[in-house]
């Protein structure tokens, strides 16, 4: 920990600035509105959406989806992290606690790796489509299983490992890029085979036409919450200590965040509406489905 941040805990937290922890900040403040809207955003809005997508996933017993088991856990990844802001923004603006810090780390860490299931929920994906029958040998949602705890694994370490020792923006930029650049290729090739596939015909197949939207979706996604990471972290080196602590980083976590909300958002709309729930809620339920018959489901 820098000088800096060390003199900045030593300040009386009712009268240092409400920023970073960098007092140097006080002149950029406008990062900083959006990065604790953001916050109060995902408590709002992100939590019951995530609350929301776990419901509807571990009460369906039928027509659900192989990807279904990443989206769950992605769910409470981001369910967790949306109830930290409050923590979070109590602790930068009031309380200043140390240990409160490793909390709010940890978290940061957990966010940080959560691509990693959007890479799970890629990789599902363009096997089924890109891969049929090799899909056909592993739709055992045991497998799955096995891939969520391994990966869970992976960002339990990397999560531990900032918040009492600290990750090197060079591993953070590392682990974006490559989640990045691997959805990318995914995505790509699945709307290449789908659109092939139409080639000729007046008309996509309602499920292909599906499954395309629902790529778009994730690359919309993907290029919006993960594009500024991996465009302006690696250049850390080239900013000044203002520009990379108070706009850089703030921007970029501040847009990062946001996909707590996005991505269960976007789930919701797609999905039939519960009974339970107005129509504005979620999409709409439909009483009348048309069945059509498939060889696979993604």
């Amino acid at each position: 920990m820098t000088s800096n941040s060390t003199s900045t805990h030593n300040r009386d937290p009712w009268t240092r600035p409400p920023w970073y922890l960098h007092p140097e900040c006080s002149v950029a403040p406008y990062a900083f509105v959006f990065y604790f809207g953001v916050k109060v955003f995902n408590l709002a809005i992100g939590t019951p959406c995530n609350i929301l997508v776990m419901w509807q996933i571990a009460r369906r017993k039928s027509d659900s989806s192989t990807s279904d088991i990443f989206i769950f856990n992605l769910a409470v990844l981001d369910a967790y992290f949306c109830l930290m802001g409050p923590i979070d923004i109590i602790n930068r603006l009031v309380l200043n606690d140390q240990g409160i810090w490793y909390f709010d780390r940890f978290a940061y860490g957990l966010k940080d790796t959560a691509p990693l299931f959007l890479v799970c929920i890629c990789l599902d994906r363009y096997v089924a489509v890109v891969h049929p029958v090799l899909f056909k040998g592993v739709r055992n949602n045991k497998i799955r299983i096995g891939v969520s705890v391994l990966t869970w694994a992976l960002i339990l370490t990397y999560g531990l490992n900032k918040s009492f020792i600290g990750v090197k923006y060079e591993v953070f930029s590392g682990l974006i890029l490559f989640s990045f650049v691997l959805m990318i290729y995914c995505n790509l090739c699945i709307i290449w085979i789908l659109r092939r596939s139409v080639i000729g015909k007046e008309v996509m197949h309602p499920v292909k036409k599906k499954a395309f939207k629902m790529v778009m979706v994730i690359l919309g996604i993907i290029f919006f919450n993960y594009l500024p990471p991996v465009a302006l972290v690696p250049f850390y080196t080239y900013y000044t200590f203002v520009q990379f602590r108070c706009h850089v980083t703030t921007s970029v976590y501040s847009i990062m965040d946001l996909s707590s909300s996005i991505e269960p958002l976007l789930y919701i709309t797609k999905m039939d509406r519960p009974s339970c729930l107005p129509d504005w809620c979620c999409g709409k339920r439909s009483s009348n489905k048309k069945t059509y018959d498939v060889e696979v489901k993604i």
